[in-house]
């Protein structure tokens, strides 16, 4: 099974060398960041992933960039952000998907500081080396995701799990999208339910929460939401909760919603 994405503050002395990796804006890595950490623009990689001559299949463009940040031969990589989650997620599952070693540091920069953190291991000297698709939670395309929930006959290859507003799961709020509304099947909860006063739960309080609209430690779950990020968090909350087959569309509904093969259903 899958270690726990989550990290908290308390516990990052015991990991040993870690190399922090801080999600926020450029403004707020100024004003002041972990000892030794290095930012991560997360809005750029945000957009390599979904940009067609990158995407996730140019493995050497993220080689580079993951080499870049010093975390060749196994380092660990200690990713936070302000507090929401969501772009320390999107970090992690990224870095995880080409085989880098990462955890999310619960409560992000809030918890952090005034906290006593080790500081920063240097660079790694030893070059990554990115393998795709190597990390404990895999990526699903549209074409895929689309063609398991067709199936007629048989139990669902897809269990799909909408962390979006329940607005834009029962399509009263669209967005920018040209159809709004939900995956079939895709059962509903919120990325801020997975979390109190900026902490993501307890693994069993996560279990019983998606045990509660009705996911079974056997279904293969697929996360989605609007763009990726609440996607990636939803699916560090499903295996720190125990699920052992979990995956991210993590191009998620602004995908699904322009391709007219994609069945969406509406309230």
């Amino acid at each position: 099974m899958t270690t726990d994405p989550f990290v908290e503050v308390a516990a990052l002395p015991g990991l040993g060398p870690i190399r922090y990796l801080d999600a926020r804006d450029a403004a707020a890595f100024d004003a002041g960041t972990a000892p030794n950490a290095i930012r991560v623009a997360s809005d750029d990689w945000d957009t390599a992933a979904k940009a067609a001559h990158v995407g996730f299949q140019e493995v050497a463009y993220w080689e580079k960039v993951i080499d870049a940040l010093g975390l060749g031969g196994g380092t660990l990589a200690a990713v936070f952000d302000n507090g929401g989650m969501t772009n320390a997620a999107r970090v992690w599952f990224m870095l995880q998907h080409y085989g880098a070693r990462a955890v999310i540091i619960n409560g992000g920069w809030p918890a952090m500081q005034g906290a006593p953190l080790p500081a920063g291991a240097p660079a790694s000297t030893t070059p990554f080396k990115a393998s795709a698709d190597s990390g404990g939670v895999g990526l699903v395309m549209r074409t895929t995701l689309r063609d398991e929930l067709q199936i007629v006959d048989g139990p669902p290859q897809a269990h799909v799990f909408d962390t979006r507003t329940p607005k834009e799961h029962s399509g009263e709020e669209q967005r920018k999208n040209p159809r709004g509304g939900r995956l079939p099947g895709a059962r509903n909860l919120s990325h801020t339910e997975l979390m109190a006063n900026g902490h993501v739960h307890a693994g069993p309080v996560l279990r019983g929460m998606l045990e509660g609209v009705g996911f079974q430690q056997s279904d293969r779950i697929v996360t989605h939401c609007e763009g990726g990020g609440r996607a990636a968090l939803a699916a560090a909350a499903a295996v720190r909760a125990g699920f052992g087959n979990v995956r991210v569309y993590y191009h998620s509904f602004s995908d699904w919603s322009r391709d007219d093969t994609c069945p969406v259903v509406r309230d």
